[in-house]
């Protein structure tokens, strides 16, 4: 899988290769299933789904072509519509910027005609900006001389990638990339609290959880995380957000704990909400699903 995703489609074959000919030879290898014929048709669609896709980048970094890319997002209109994706836009707004630095004015004019009207509800303030270039002779000399940056083929390729990876229902970036770069991250920074923790002799007894927190970039924060701001401990499915009546949210066991310890004695049914004067029941509680 990684080496589809990453465009390596002949290292994909020869891994299979090995891993064929590696059959009850190797350890784990006796009951491999690699000549199944559903796995063997998942794989060869899956690799003609991403050559597309590496084509597309291709023909979009190497030769500014927007044709096989345009007709791709009206293939898949309907779903990206469902993304909400700007995908089939910013391709058409980009193609109608090349028609102005080809002095093609009118052409530019036919295409905004054709292609734009259905984005209006939208993008209306960008198409007006668009409309404007038409009345300078010279774009790059312009106020909307941004439109030329080259950054808009670099940001349309990473779009475009996303968005054809979510509609097979994968993230953009390979797992496997995700899962080394944060453990690359995160060793240093274990490493040196093992130091300190076998100098002082201390052991980390909580279990599923890390003695420190590691700094992540928000691109790699795929799940939400929510803290009891009572218990200050993460939520786990065991110990699931839970939020009561009057909005507030805090863990199950500290929800739990609330109820025993009410002011209105251990066997009372009502608690009050540690952060407004609301009162509330366990049963009340809702769960909390990020």
């Amino acid at each position: 899988m990684h080496f589809i995703r990453q465009g390596q489609f002949d290292m994909c074959d020869l891994f299979l290769k090995e891993m064929t000919a590696s059959a009850g030879v190797l350890p784990d290898t006796t009951n491999t299933s690699i000549n199944d014929p559903a796995l063997i048709d998942a794989v060869e669609n899956l690799k003609a789904q991403f050559r597309q896709m590496y084509r597309i980048m291709k023909q979009l970094a190497d030769d500014h072509d927007l044709r096989e890319a345009i007709e791709w997002t009206h293939e898949h209109r309907d779903e990206l519509l469902a993304l909400s994706s700007s995908l089939e836009f910013n391709l058409h707004r980009l193609r109608f910027i090349q028609l102005l630095l080809e002095k093609r004015k009118m052409d530019a004019v036919v295409y905004s005609r054709q292609h734009f009207p259905r984005f209006g509800s939208k993008h209306l303030a960008e198409i007006e900006r668009l409309m404007t270039c038409i009345i300078y002779d010279d774009i790059t000399q312009s106020p909307y001389r941004y439109f030329c940056s080259d950054s808009l083929w670099s940001d349309i390729r990473m779009e475009f990638q996303r968005d054809f990876c979510c509609l097979l229902n994968m993230s953009a970036d390979s797992p496997l990339y995700a899962c080394v770069y944060v453990g690359t991250t995160a060793l240093p920074i274990i490493m040196k609290v093992h130091t300190i923790m076998s100098h002082n002799r201390a052991e980390w007894s909580q279990q599923d959880e890390l003695p420190v927190e590691i700094p992540l970039d928000d691109d790699l924060r795929y799940h939400s995380v929510f803290a009891c701001p009572v218990s200050k401990e993460q939520a786990t499915e065991a110990n699931p957000p839970m939020m009561m009546p009057c909005g507030h949210v805090i863990c199950k066991e500290s929800l739990q704990r609330l109820s025993r310890n009410s002011r209105y004695g251990r066997n009372a049914m009502r608690f009050k909400c540690p952060y407004c004067p609301s009162e509330s029941t366990v049963d009340q509680a809702m769960q909390v699903h990020f």
